[in-house]
């Protein structure tokens, strides 16, 4: 990226500094004739520009780039492995068997 960059500004000078410049014309003064002398010296003819042409027409539209090539698809990870089923726990022991038990009846009170 850097030597893109510097080749950038390289090629940025070189075509700035070979634009046209315009031409300076400098007339010299006329030298003051002597007092005695009837010479008249005209200064010579200075170039002056005519006015601007027509604009040129426009140039043609360019032509559009081929569109880049797609890459290729990327290889699918493989799957990772299962983890081992775990050990089954142990029975629980029995409980004990209770006794049998007597029949408890409840009488309900009579409402007043």
């Amino acid at each position: 990226m850097k030597h893109s960059l510097m080749f950038t500004a390289l090629l940025s000078v070189a075509a700035l500094s070979a634009c046209e410049k315009k031409e300076t014309v400098v007339v010299p003064p006329a030298a003051a004739a002597p007092e005695s002398s009837t010479t008249v010296v005209v200064p010579a003819p200075v170039a002056v520009p005519g006015p601007a042409g027509a604009p040129g027409a426009p140039g043609a539209t360019g032509a559009t780039g081929a569109m880049g090539s797609t890459g290729d698809a990327g290889t699918q990870g493989a799957t990772g492995s299962t983890g081992s089923t775990g050990s089954m726990g142990d029975t629980g022991a029995t409980g004990a068997t209770g006794s049998a038990g007597s029949t408890v009846i409840v009488v309900p009170e009579e409402k007043k």
